[in-house]
């Protein structure tokens, strides 16, 4: 039974990952996408290392978990997070969100082709949906005169990467503790990060707007700290059927929230293509009653 505290840190960490999609594109607005990135995940790593040090976590890895660290953080941290910020940089925030949660479907459909697992109805749902909510998205990104279709493509990469990212970590032995990987696999994107920024982007001038400031800081201590932390308090405990709904959630959250921080107003065809990536996260992660533990996408 999920308690009353549980519920009230599911919706604060609902809240936190739909809200950061329109202020990362209200970030873009004064910093080039890799030096936003770069900046927000060091001060973001940076403070978690030093909380989960003190909270007793083992934080340094030993032998063979540096090669995990590597394994695990290309695809998930330095693939996601740089492909989907290119994306955000060209589409509404909101439509970013939505096609990058179509990763759930990317896992459960490689897992189907690649590994064996068996094709069900309920992914043939998935995979519907997903394709017509792209094809949606796709349609109305070519038939506008400033439309970015090239946004979509980095967010299906982002989106794939992640499943990538997901299976691997599922088939991987993790013996590092896994504050300590998620803090490590996010400083290994930060050097690659700050490499990339600094060969390919302008150097910033760094004197923003109070906004902006207020911006950076919800990216480095809102996205990578406190929403962190709380899922890694309660992600153990919490039933399959609610972290699913929270992951649903998510893109509805930021579609929302954009019209209001970005002035973004969704189209028709956003809230088509948003009800059916939600149809598809339900299809392939909320329970059977012949199956309690659904596939499940780590953040």
């Amino acid at each position: 039974m999920i308690t009353r505290k549980q519920v009230l840190a599911l919706v604060a960490i609902t809240l936190m990952w739909g809200f950061n999609w329109p202020m990362m594109k209200y970030s873009l607005r004064e910093l080039s996408p890799l030096y936003f990135r770069a900046l927000t995940m060091t001060a973001g790593a940076s403070w978690l290392f030093v909380v989960y040090r003190m909270r007793g976590v083992r934080m340094l890895p030993r032998g063979d978990e540096w090669g995990t660290v590597v394994k695990l953080g290309l695809p998930n941290m330095l693939g996601w997070h740089t492909a989907s910020i290119l994306g955000v940089m060209e589409l509404a925030s909101g439509r970013a969100a939505i096609l990058g949660f179509t990763m759930p479907i990317w896992t459960v459909l490689i897992g189907t082709l690649f590994l064996g697992e068996r094709l069900t109805v309920r992914i043939g749902v998935a995979v519907v949906a997903v394709a017509c909510a792209i094809g949606l998205l796709i349609s109305h990104e070519v038939g506008t005169l400033s439309g970015h279709p090239a946004g979509i493509a980095w967010m299906e990469l982002a989106a794939l990467l992640w499943a990538i990212g997901t299976i691997l970590i599922r088939r991987t032995r993790i013996t590092l503790p896994v504050e300590a990987l998620t803090v490590w696999m996010m400083v290994l994107t930060c050097l690659c990060l700050w490499t990339l920024a600094i060969v390919m982007e302008p150097w910033p001038r760094w004197q923003f707007s109070g906004p902006m400031w207020g911006s950076l800081v919800y990216g480095a201590f809102i996205n990578y700290g406190f929403s962190q932390i709380i899922w890694f308090g309660m992600a153990r405990s919490l039933p399959p059927a609610t972290s699913a709904m929270s992951i649903m959630a998510v893109p509805l959250i930021g579609t929302l929230g954009a019209t209001v921080i970005v002035g973004e107003w969704p189209h028709w065809e956003d809230y088509v293509a948003m009800v059916c990536v939600m149809a598809a996260i339900a299809a392939v992660l909320l329970p059977t009653g012949r199956n309690s533990k659904p596939n499940q996408p780590v953040d």
